[in-house]
């Protein structure tokens, strides 16, 4: 069934989407979280609107949107999608986990000299691992199993993902229709998402442990 270009579209998108999301979530929510500019309330609260918007009151707009940039049929018409659907729900998530990070760390930094991006470097982000690591499993299990977005948007058999591939067999003529087939593909999709779990799930560990134990 050509499940090897299948995978690799899913494997291709999902990546290309956790990194260029958690990048952008990661930069705002310090912005929010830490250094608070002129009229980042305001700011907040207009993103935080956009989540009382439903997903079916943006295809279309998506769709006109894609068409006309000319990218249909191609593997960013999945990725801009997949990264403002999250964009929204992990920079408030992450926001708040920022917010709660203790101030003395910042301030003990600029005493010593440290620079944003080095506070931001060497103390802010190693210390917002579990939450990254919780976004990023969220984000990665909801775009490998998305099908409505490539199934609206994509109509060339190379570039659809593993999803599709699996709803086309279970859709195909009864008399057809390959159950074992259709097992071992669930399989081969359930795979990438419980090693990035287990890839991912050290770092949630260590959050919960920091946050229980105080000496």
């Amino acid at each position: 069934g050509k499940v090897g270009s299948y995978l690799l579209n899913s494997v291709i998108t999902t990546l290309v989407t956790l990194v260029i999301q958690v990048v952008i979530i990661v930069l705002a929510a310090y912005a929010f979280g830490k250094l608070k500019p002129w009229g980042y309330n305001a700011l907040l609260s207009l993103l935080l609107m956009t989540m009382f918007v439903t997903s079916e009151m943006t295809t279309v707009p998506n769709y006109i949107t894609i068409r006309d940039m000319g990218l249909m049929g191609t593997r960013w018409s999945l990725i801009i999608p997949y990264v403002a659907s999250g964009l929204i729900t992990g920079t408030y998530i992450l926001t708040n986990f920022v917010r709660e990070l203790p101030k003395e760390l910042d301030e003990a930094a600029r005493i010593d000299g440290s620079g944003e991006f080095h506070t931001f470097n060497h103390i802010v982000l190693p210390m917002i691992k579990p939450a990254l690591a919780v976004q990023a499993i969220f984000t990665f299990v909801l775009e490998w199993n998305n099908y409505f977005v490539p199934a609206l948007i994509i109509s060339s058999s190379r570039k659809k993902t593993l999803p599709i591939l699996i709803a086309q067999l279970r859709s195909a003529d009864f008399l057809k229709f390959d159950m074992g087939k259709v097992y071992m593909f669930i399989a081969i999709a359930i795979v990438p998402v419980i090693v990035v779990y287990l890839l991912l799930s050290r770092f949630i560990v260590a959050g919960v442990t920091v946050g229980g134990v105080k000496e």
